[in-house]
């Protein structure tokens, strides 16, 4: 991982700050985000991947947003990349964060 991956990690962990118990662990040439015991999200690539539920996926659909391909062989459909928008806006990059972690 490079210091920009860290840099994306500690931005991303700075816009979660009103979500308590939240951590990052290294995993997947990236990082695993975590509230507490519950994995909710991936760091991948200065990307930023939620786990999405039947309710939650139309939402980032709607926006454009792919599933987590973590290489050419393999896709995870239960996660999908958090639109810039979102990343951009603390207050509702919480809300997502929350809905990811209470799915």
């Amino acid at each position: 991982m490079s210091a920009k991956d860290d840099g994306f990690k500690d931005f991303i962990l700075d816009q979660l700050a009103d979500l308590h118990g939240v951590t990052a662990r290294a995993m997947f040439g990236g990082y695993g985000l975590y509230q507490r015991t519950t994995f909710f999200g991936i760091i991948h690539k200065d990307r930023l991947y939620f786990k999405v539920t039947a309710g939650t996926t139309a939402r980032y659909k709607k926006h454009g947003m792919k599933p987590f391909r973590p290489n050419a062989k393999q896709t995870l459909k239960s996660f999908y990349e958090v639109p810039v928008d979102v990343l951009e806006d603390a207050e509702i990059l919480t809300q997502w964060a929350i809905e990811a972690v209470e799915r």
